[in-house]
């Protein structure tokens, strides 16, 4: 049986309830109280009830008007902004500790299945792979920057690192942590990256070069991801220069993070891929394809956990999952390449640097 640790927070040391982030994603995505009472599971009475004490002792989290719905205030949309980034800075340490708890636990049995662990960007379709794998795999899985997973690679802390480039780069900084002697790549899949922007785009965000206007609050990512490599070589490619940009040096740690905080009104854009945005139902500039990867020894392709890996990725349920994520396509999804093949790839439409 699979252990997972949830962050959990408290309100002046009273618990407060599990149902209250998945009741707000909810009215966020539906904008009727009723429909995100039915898609939580409980009845309207219930969670009108919650409301009201949550109302009371956090201040004002939902508006109900008549004829008009429901919709999140400020302090919601920033209470759903700060619990990404909780969750995207706290799994590592809960994956990890997790694990200890399954092998203290189950010991043997956990020794004698095949196991992998994987070092990885953040990734909205990888993340549903720890679900898939249940029984028929021990997967560790932790995400954490490109560059640092092929580092843990390197190291032997882990046996799969997942990164991405853009298909008409060849990132320095990725590249010259893999060897062609040593390594092979693996397909996750393709996807979209561009910016993400309000609803509507109220700012009216056509192109690169409108980051640098005055007054614009940009998000990004952090440092040593391969979503922020890939960011500074379009801003390169346009020649426009990082400290133009307002907001440059604010950091999220994952694609959900950034979009949350375009949809609490924290920020006027990100960069992100298309499916965070479609979550969120966010506007979406498209700017760049890439390829995400994984990357192991050429040595363990014959482990059996591997196998097993490369048997869920190439499986209808992980293809149906990459159906469900808008800017996913699965032409590289479970294939094996060399490096001169995976960072390869047909060129993207051109770069959208100026209206």
């Amino acid at each position: 049986m699979r252990i997972e640790f949830e962050p959990g927070w408290k309100l002046r040391s009273a618990p407060v309830a599990p149902l209250l982030v998945p009741l707000l994603i909810a009215i966020r995505r539906f904008g009727s109280l009723a429909a995100a009472a039915r898609d939580v599971g409980y009845s309207y009475r219930h969670v009108w009830s919650l409301l009201g004490d949550w109302n009371e002792r956090m201040g004002q989290l939902v508006e109900l008007e008549r004829g008009r719905g429901a919709r999140l205030t400020p302090l919601a949309l920033k209470l759903l902004e700060l619990e990404e980034r909780a969750r995207a800075r706290l799994a590592p340490q809960l994956a990890e500790l997790a694990q200890e708890f399954e092998r203290e636990l189950y010991g043997d049995a956990i020794a004698r299945a095949p196991h992998l662990n994987i070092c990885a960007s953040h990734d909205m379709a990888l993340e549903r792979m720890p679900d898939l794998s249940e029984g028929v795999l021990q997967l560790g899985l932790q995400f954490r920057g490109s560059v640092e997973s092929l580092e843990a690679l390197a190291r032997g802390d882990c046996d799969l690192a997942g990164f991405h480039v853009a298909e008409q780069w060849q990132t320095p900084e990725i590249v010259e942590r893999l060897d062609p002697n040593v390594h092979k790549l693996i397909g996750l899949a393709v996807r979209d990256q561009g910016l993400i922007v309000g609803r509507g785009n109220p700012r009216a965000i056509q192109a690169l070069h409108d980051l640098a206007r005055s007054g614009l609050r940009f998000v990004n990512r952090q440092r040593g991801s391969g979503t922020r490599l890939v960011f500074d070589q379009l801003l390169a490619s346009a020649g426009i220069a990082s400290g133009a940009l307002p907001g440059y040096s604010r950091e999220e740690f994952t694609h959900m993070a950034v979009a949350a905080a375009v949809a609490a009104g924290n920020a006027d854009v990100g960069f992100g891929i298309r499916a965070a945005a479609a979550h969120l139902e966010l506007g979406f500039i498209p700017l760049v394809s890439e390829r995400y990867l994984l990357a192991c020894p050429s040595s363990r392709l014959e482990d059996a956990g591997l196998k097993k890996f490369l048997a869920l990725l190439r499986g209808k349920p992980f293809k149906a999952v990459l159906a469900s994520l808008p800017g996913y396509d699965n032409a590289i999804t479970g294939r094996v390449m060399d490096l001169a093949e995976g960072l390869a790839g047909p060129r993207p439409a051109r770069i959208a640097a100026s209206g």
